[in-house]
């Protein structure tokens, strides 16, 4: 247990409403990890290369990145293939936590190394349910 890093969760979504419910639907089913909001793909990777305006990755710490497919500036798509060909980075977890539910895109998704593809249902009652699973999980994986 020595090499217990602390697990900041990283949210890339652009639509407010949405970042707010993921945020309060995680921390409803007992997440209390530091979380940390991007509202576009550039700002999450600008934040993991250690150019970001909105701080930089702390390399002692572990994170694990939500991360949203439809955004502006950069995708989730681009943010996922970027990461994941980084040495550095390459080890974070990614979830695509997405509205689009096309299969290939999944495929993609998984092919370029996303640990999970979770869909946002379109009804609020499903949406927090899928969020209070996605808590719980959260609370059981060890990064």
């Amino acid at each position: 247990m020595g090499d217990y890093k602390e697990l900041i969760i990283l949210i890339a979504e652009d639509d407010d409403g949405h970042a707010e419910l993921i945020k309060e639907g995680l921390e409803d089913s007992g997440v209390c990890n530091q979380i940390i909001r991007f509202s576009n793909g550039e700002e999450a990777w600008q934040f993991l290369l250690g150019t970001g305006d909105k701080g930089v990755r702390d390399k002692s710490k572990s994170y694990l990145l939500l991360l949203d497919i439809n955004m502006p500036k950069m995708d989730g798509i681009e943010v996922l293939e970027r990461i994941k060909g980084n040495e550095d980075l390459k080890e974070i977890p990614i979830m695509m936590l997405t509205t689009t539910n096309d299969p290939r895109e999944v495929e993609e998704c998984y092919k370029l190394g996303c640990n999970l593809y979770i869909n946002k249902p379109v009804e609020f009652i499903k949406f927090a349910e899928t969020l209070k699973r996605l808590g719980l999980f959260i609370q059981v994986v060890k990064v």
